[in-house]
């Protein structure tokens, strides 16, 4: 429980160095920020064995770290800096940690989740017990590759798992206002994928659940789906409070603000944490000290990872 209270928290302070900078103008790509979503990639995380994968989207940083990728190099990548995690080429929403179990991140909605479930084929063709997990928000559910793949997943029985990130919104748009029935956890009943919504904000909720899925999966049963609701406290891109593209959502941040997962799993803990929350502050200074000093990629380099016919 302290490790994954200590991971939430390198998380959140992480997330609010990035929006800092954001809104001072030194980050100069989008970056789109979890804070108040933490125990979804804390939770999930702490599941996994070393050999399993996690396939992110364009919100990460979270995924990235709780897999333990390096809190410079997530740094000097969205600074654009040689020695970032995509070598300053890619910015917030293109991280990748392979040594970690992150293969890479990609912004197109729904667009990792058909390569999770290439890489469950994979671990399933050659014997490995190893497990495929795909992050993806409530507004991936919109897409038809969502659901072809949880058909090819159930077909098959791919040690995979479908982790929806549930944050109410997709962009500014409210599931209300795409949806007619609040459901997603029956998302892949018709595949006759089992599924679970989950307390997103309380991490050995997530935990929990993911352990049995995680469980189910490893042992040839097939995939399973977790809807884990939650709430992002900034917008969808940028480091605006509650706020989307300019436009104010409905006011439920109050409600949620009350639901911190990090401040729920520390009176869980019930102990002092003054000592591990200044571990966690001066590592991310380290982070950023190092990954400012770092040099920034070469004008020449430009076309190196470059197709061309």
């Amino acid at each position: 429980m302290l490790g994954r209270w200590k991971t939430m928290l390198r998380i959140r302070r992480a997330e609010e160095a990035i929006g800092e900078m954001c809104e001072t103008g030194e980050v100069r790509c989008p970056c789109h920020l979890s804070i108040g979503q933490e125990a979804v990639a804390a939770g999930v995380s702490a599941a996994l064995l070393p050999g399993d994968t996690v396939w992110g989207a364009h919100r990460s940083h979270g995924h990235y770290l709780a897999q333990g990728g390096s809190l410079e190099s997530l740094f000097a990548e969205v600074l654009g800096k040689t020695t970032g995690c995509s070598g300053g080429r890619g910015g917030s929403m293109h991280l990748r940690a392979p040594e970690q179990g992150l293969p890479g991140t990609v912004p197109i909605v729904a667009g990792t989740i058909p390569l999770a479930a290439g890489a469950a084929l994979a671990y399933k063709l050659r014997g490995e017990k190893r497990v495929a997990v795909a992050f993806f928000g409530d507004g991936a559910l919109e897409e038809g590759s969502v659901h072809e793949t949880l058909n090819l997943a159930a077909l098959y029985k791919l040690p995979m798992i479908f982790v929806c990130e549930n944050n109410l919104y997709s962009s500014h748009l409210h599931w209300t206002e795409r949806r007619v029935a609040d459901n997603l956890d029956q998302a892949g009943a018709f595949h006759s994928v089992p599924g679970a919504r989950v307390d997103g904000n309380a991490v050995e909720d997530v935990f929990e659940a993911a352990r049995q899925a995680v469980g189910r999966a490893r042992s040839g049963a097939g995939p399973s789906f977790l809807e884990c609701r939650t709430f992002r406290w900034r917008g969808h891109v940028g480091a605006s409070s509650d706020q989307d593209v300019g436009v104010h959502r409905r006011g439920e941040l109050a409600e949620w603000l009350e639901y911190d997962p990090i401040q729920r799993a520390a009176e869980k803990l019930n102990m002092d944490l003054a000592t591990h929350c200044a571990d966690v502050d001066q590592e991310i200074d380290r982070a950023l000290t190092n990954a400012r000093s770092a040099s920034t990629p070469d004008a020449g380099r430009i076309g190196e990872h470059v197709c061309a016919s």
